[in-house]
């Protein structure tokens, strides 16, 4: 294999992988800082927030309720943005659309965390709307996720992809092929994308506080263009 190939076959896979491998990174921080300053909230998904209210009513606790209103307000962000996405008739300027949403709604997260600094009552309003409105950024990324961007692995839930990357390792076992070397590639960098993002997100959370969610913000407003550009990448 020649020095051109090589690069050529870089490229490749770094074109494929670059958006989830974004998203993911973007997906790790933004649950990982929420956890930690806003007392166990799970911004991305709600599955962490219905574990930790189901045991915090059984071994004591506050701030369940802020666990559970999470589930409402991220359906309800959901169906919002469907009937949004369902009225379009433009998917690039549509998924465009989304992206900055999303980034207006981190930038809105890392504005009330910086004013209601510091938290002190897991139970209290201000964590609710600082974790309410992580929630509804990450709920309009996964709403695009399951619409105008299913080609790609979901970027905030981990479970699905983890499975999938023992799969393709147990293909490529079998059969050392390039579709299968591939697959493995691909798998491999969103997991490790969500990991980096969840340890950058915690080291930057340290040193930075609310400050740190607006590194995450920029890769968020870069895919925006690139969807606006028609740039973002295509089912094949």
């Amino acid at each position: 294999m020649n020095l051109t190939t090589t690069k050529n076959e870089a490229e490749g896979i770094w074109k494929s992988c670059r958006d989830p491998v974004i998203l993911t990174i973007v997906g790790g921080a933004i649950d990982t800082i929420g956890f930690i300053a806003l007392f166990g909230f799970f911004t991305a998904h709600v599955t962490g927030n219905l574990v930790l209210a189901g045991a915090a009513w059984v071994k004591g606790g506050s701030g369940i309720w802020i666990k559970l209103a999470a589930i409402p307000l991220f359906i309800l962000t959901v169906a919002i943005t469907k009937v949004l996405i369902d009225h379009s008739q433009n998917k690039s300027k549509t998924l465009a659309f989304l992206f900055y949403g999303e980034a207006f709604f981190l930038t809105a997260f890392m504005v009330a965390g910086l004013y209601f600094e510091p938290f002190k009552n897991p139970a209290s309003i201000t964590v609710a709307i600082t974790g309410g409105l992580g929630l509804i950024a990450l709920a309009i990324r996964n709403t695009s996720s399951k619409t105008l961007i299913k080609h790609i692995s979901p970027s905030t839930m981990m479970t699905g992809n983890t499975t999938q990357l023992g799969i393709d390792l147990s293909d490529y076992i079998r059969n050392k092929g390039e579709t299968h070397k591939f697959s493995l590639i691909k798998s491999f960098s969103i997991v490790l994308g969500f990991v980096i993002g969840a340890f950058l997100g915690a080291f930057l959370y340290v040193y930075l506080n609310f400050w740190s969610v607006a590194f995450f913000i920029l890769p968020i407003i870069y895919l925006g263009y690139l969807a606006s550009q028609h740039r973002f990448k295509e089912p094949e």
